[in-house]
């Protein structure tokens, strides 16, 4: 591709193109709302970009879609697809389909389309490299392509086409599943301009909800944290001499502060030691580290892995060490597994989960010689690391998928509610095209009882 139609889909022609195509989609809606047919949450999709990967947000998406299909028809869309079979386990009665399948080489104009950058992602956004041109024709497609029914939406990419390009009468819900100040200041700036057209946005945190409230006080806001997936394994016996840790290589997840921690643990406590589960970008970064370290023996990186509850309940203690989080699925699983857990209090999510001393230890952001110290602490007190156990099983019930799924069913019944009364309550006569992708009343409308917490 000619280095100059690059830098114009990049800069000035990427926002005359949004222009051009949010202008023209306002009169489609205008038209098409004449014709809305009752809102309905009979029907779900849910949007995501790569259902057959890993990752925390793959696995609690699948576990909801599970729940959802118990009364609903249910289609997972995933956005991209890379390799034939889902790395997790597809629920009974949930449909999966495929909008870019890279399994497969693409030809014409396809392949083209494939090797220009997309113009609708915003550049900001983490999977911005993995789109494409092409991948921006399929999602409008795809959107424009729908018929009533529930559209949920798993990232911020993906949210902000939900707001842009879906039909007025679909009920548009966006999820944030890491926080608000972990976008770049330009994502922010987009979603604030774009994100007021959603239905309602679920966070899994109150501190995010309320910064979502700040930033736009007229969205329909609840938070509804994720549920515990079932897991293989019995409770853990906390026998087990090992720490585990869980999540992709890279920083964010603060592997590398974990590394450095242990280096002062075992010179404690030789007798223990830490495996980490995952990969990613910095998998020889930290090879090197615990080489460098001299811990070849006491920490081992030890890829992926599907069988989570068994390896959790081999443990002794769980160690979360990230930068950031939204609200991280593997902790409350190490809880519902017996375990006590050690986290960084970062922002957010560990300090909403853990009871410091209760049900488990909170350590000061980034706080490495803190983290080993309490580490140790647990080691020598084998009374302590049963009790805070214990209490943890008690707070992961709460998490339970009964739980958890019976507050996204007062949501989404909550949100036809809505959609329907100011159905029968208007008047017909066309709407102004900057009413047309979302009625600006139903925002604040939303019934308290159908809020989850």
């Amino acid at each position: 591709m000619p280095e100059r139609v690059r830098r114009w889909l990049l800069g000035s022609g990427a926002h005359w193109l949004r222009w051009a195509a949010l202008r023209l989609l306002g009169l489609a809606n205008v038209w098409r709302a004449r014709r809305t047919p009752a809102a309905s949450a009979d029907v779900v999709r849910i949007l995501l970009f790569h259902a057959f990967g890993m990752g925390g947000t793959i696995r609690t998406v699948l576990n909801l879609s599970g729940h959802l299909a118990q009364g609903r028809h249910v289609e997972i869309i995933s956005v991209v697809r890379t390799r034939d079979r889902p790395f997790f386990d597809v629920p009974p009665g949930v449909e999966v389909s495929t909008l870019d399948d890279r399994t497969r080489e693409k030809t014409g104009v396809a392949g083209l389309l494939a090797r220009l950058p997309s113009v609708l992602v915003p550049t900001t956004e983490p999977v911005y490299r993995s789109c494409s041109l092409w991948t921006d024709v399929l999602l409008v497609r795809c959107l424009r392509g729908l018929r009533g029914g529930t559209l949920i939406t798993t990232r911020p990419a993906l949210n902000l086409f939900a707001a842009a390009f879906a039909p007025p009468e679909v009920i548009t819900i966006g999820q944030e599943h890491r926080h608000l100040a972990a976008h770049k200041l330009a994502l922010r700036k987009v979603i604030t301009r774009r994100y007021g057209r959603l239905d309602a946005l679920v966070t899994l945190t109150e501190p995010d909800r309320d910064r979502y409230a700040a930033l736009l006080p007229h969205l329909p806001l609840a938070c509804i944290p994720n549920a515990l997936p079932a897991l293989g394994g019995g409770r853990a016996s906390l026998e087990g001499r090992s720490a585990v840790a869980i999540g992709r290589l890279d920083r964010v997840k603060g592997f590398d502060l974990l590394i450095a921690a242990w280096r002062m643990v075992a010179d404690r406590h030789p007798e223990w030691n830490l495996r980490i589960f995952g990969s990613g970008p910095w998998l020889g970064g930290l090879a090197a580290q615990i080489e460098e370290a001299g811990l070849e023996d006491k920490v081992f990186l030890m890829g992926r892995t599907d069988r989570v509850g068994e390896e959790l309940c081999r443990a002794g203690m769980f160690v979360l060490s990230s930068r950031s989080e939204g609200r991280p699925m593997v902790l409350l699983e190490a809880m519902s597994k017996g375990l006590p857990v050690v986290a960084f209090d970062c922002p957010t999510g560990p300090a909403e989960m853990i009871d410091d001393r209760v049900d488990g230890r909170l350590v000061p952001a980034e706080d490495v010689e803190g983290l080993a110290r309490t580490i140790c602490d647990l080691i020598e007190d084998d009374q302590a690391r049963r009790e805070l156990g214990a209490a943890a099983i008690r707070t992961a019930a709460a998490y339970d998928l009964s739980v958890i799924g019976r507050e996204w069913d007062h949501l989404l019944d909550g949100l036809v509610e809505v959609r329907n009364r100011r159905a029968r309550q208007t008047v017909a006569e066309p709407a102004s095209i900057s009413e047309a992708p979302r009625a600006s009343a139903l925002r604040s409308e939303m019934p308290a009882e159908s809020r989850p917490r």
